[in-house]
């Protein structure tokens, strides 16, 4: 399978199981790998016939500035589920880094990686619901 490769999506959020992360807010950095086929794009080069990662960038910034959430494992699947829903690929992976994480000794960085598979064919805006979304 093809693979569009959407690094460094960067943006404030207010996700963090500690009052001061969701009152300040920091940056979280979100990396996702599109898994699709490019035949019918190469043929038409047509952006429709892709995933538009312009969009893509878009939904994972929404979700980044949005509602916060506790652990950036919850954000990560919350994102690989949406761009499922809304985008026509057949697999993500996403990681979110955390480069700012409360953590007292000295660290590079803390991300979590998921991936997620279509199971079948899943009409768009069919994502699982988690509460509020972007």
């Amino acid at each position: 399978m093809d693979r569009i490769t959407l690094s460094g999506v960067t943006a404030v959020g207010h996700h963090g199981v500690f009052d001061f992360e969701r009152r300040e807010g920091q940056p979280f950095v979100v990396d996702a790998v599109l898994h699709l086929d490019f035949t019918k794009a190469a043929e038409s080069d047509d952006v429709r016939d892709t995933a538009h990662y312009g969009e893509v960038a878009e939904r994972i910034k929404d979700w980044i500035t949005g509602e916060p959430l506790n652990l950036i494992e919850a954000l990560a699947v919350r994102i690989a589920d949406d761009l499922l829903a809304r985008f026509n690929i057949g697999a993500v992976d996403v990681t979110v880094h955390k480069p700012q994480a409360p953590i007292e000794v000295p660290f590079g960085d803390v991300a979590v990686s998921v991936h997620r598979a279509r199971q079948h064919s899943v009409p768009p805006d069919h994502a699982p619901h988690y509460g509020t979304r972007p």
